[in-house]
């Protein structure tokens, strides 16, 4: 239940917006082309997006002929639809209708916003002495030499070891012990996520503060820190003028992560030789007998009361993603929870593929969180990714997680993590609308 008595008056007067905008875009659908047309037209929409997802579905879980017969058909469903609309000379009318939607959604939003949340405590702690950072200069398409940071690095006092793939593969982790054996009082990553995870592990047991500098590819560690992704070279200024985060760390067997565990399809996928090479192209391969059942083991999942039989893909992240984000490549909101996020997805048909666009229907997405997870099945082993790294563990594997265990020190300015997006929660919207309680 809403208190209304501490809502300011332009919430409720946005909640209102919210309902008016809804009716506008009702009587624009029926006063714009006739009460007849916009039944016929709404008809037409809805069997062309019924289309269009189904045959999307047939995209996936088929090979050869059928898979490109139905990515046409994927294709030509919305494409007529518009034609139909457009021989209406209705083109105008879809326009003004998806905007009074995005206005009436973000009205809902605005109202139901809180004027504050949830901000990590910050540290003030003096520099590092002895700083060292490890680099690797083809992460993220080679934006350690694009924006000099071995080069500043040094100016700032750091010692930088490049991983520069000669000699074969570096353990990273057994260079960053060496590190901190040597005196090293900060260890920091300008890599991918996984390079960042094996040395998190390292900076967390020997107690010395961790540095992301976010020069991978998609940097969600380096975002849900609040750090700038667009020029990783603003990472360096925690050398100098920094605090100090206390966040969580997740653990899957006695592997750490930093962003997530997977299991199931997207763990398969990830293990295959070709994945690296062929990132599209290996997916669409094995995407068939992975969601119809054919292939992969049958997952058991256990967190808390919950217990969850048979999903195609799981997801275990360090803290919960947002609830706008369905597949779990989104942000986290908070880094400092103390719990474990859970997302499986289980889908049977094209009906519930389609679902997932709109946040999934009852059964096709289970989202919660534990401090501890547990998946298990009726093999010996499972692949897992672990934070994008392919590895096989044995079951039942033990998802646990570790309050406040990595010091990560962040730029004292920094763009920060926005508040999360509300939920469009109807019922709340009326409340405020109303005026009671």
């Amino acid at each position: 239940m809403v208190d209304l008595g501490s809502v300011p008056a332009g919430r409720r007067w946005l909640a209102r917006l919210t309902f008016i905008a809804a009716l506008a875009a009702v009587l624009l659908a029926l006063a714009g082309a006739g009460i007849r047309a916009s039944i016929g037209l709404l008809l037409v929409s809805v069997i062309g997006m019924s289309v269009m997802l189904a045959a999307g579905w047939w995209f996936l879980t088929h090979r050869g002929v059928m898979r490109w017969l139905s990515a046409v058909v994927a294709v030509a469903a919305p494409v007529t639809v518009l034609i139909s609309y457009a021989r209406a000379s209705l083109i105008w009318l879809v326009v003004l209708f998806v905007l009074i939607l995005a206005g009436m959604v973000a009205a809902g939003r605005a109202a139901l916003r809180h004027a504050h949340h949830h901000k990590p405590e910050e540290f003030d702690t003096p520099p590092p002495s002895r700083p060292f950072l490890i680099m690797n200069p083809r992460s993220g398409g080679g934006k350690v030499a694009r924006f000099e940071l071995d080069s500043r690095a040094r100016k700032l006092g750091a010692t930088v070891f490049l991983l520069d793939g000669s000699g074969g593969e570096v353990d990273v982790a057994a260079v960053a012990r060496q590190a901190v054996a040597d005196g090293a009082d900060l260890l920091g990553v300008a890599g991918g996520d996984g390079t960042q995870a094996l040395v998190a592990a390292v900076a967390a047991e020997s107690g010395v503060p961790f540095m992301v500098i976010s020069a991978g590819t998609r940097n969600h560690f380096a975002m849900d820190l609040g750090l700038d992704r667009a020029d990783p070279s603003t990472g360096l200024d925690a050398l100098d003028n920094g605090v100090e985060l206390r966040i969580d760390l997740g653990r899957v067997g006695d592997r750490v992560f930093v962003n997530n565990a997977s299991f199931g399809a997207y763990a398969t996928i990830v293990q295959s030789p070709a994945y690296r090479d062929d990132k599209t192209g290996t997916t669409l391969e094995l995407l068939p007998d992975l969601l119809t059942g054919h292939q992969g083991p049958v997952l058991r999942v256990t967190a808390g009361s919950l217990a969850l039989l048979g999903p195609q893909a799981v997801l275990v992240s360090n803290n919960p993603y947002g609830l706008d984000d369905v597949a779990g490549l989104g942000r986290r909101y908070s880094m400092d929870g103390g719990e474990l996020g859970l997302l499986a997805v289980h889908v049977r048909g094209a009906a519930d593929a389609a679902s997932l666009l709109f946040g999934g229907r009852p059964g096709t997405i289970t989202r919660t969180s534990s401090s501890t997870i547990e998946i298990d099945s009726d093999t010996g082993s499972l692949p897992v990714g672990v934070d994008g790294e392919a590895l096989i563990m044995p079951t039942p594997i033990r998802c646990t997680i570790s309050p406040g265990a990595l010091r990560v020190r962040v730029p004292r300015r920094r763009p920060g993590v926005p508040a999360p997006p509300p939920e469009l929660d109807w019922t709340r919207l009326r409340h405020l609308a109303l005026g009671r309680g």
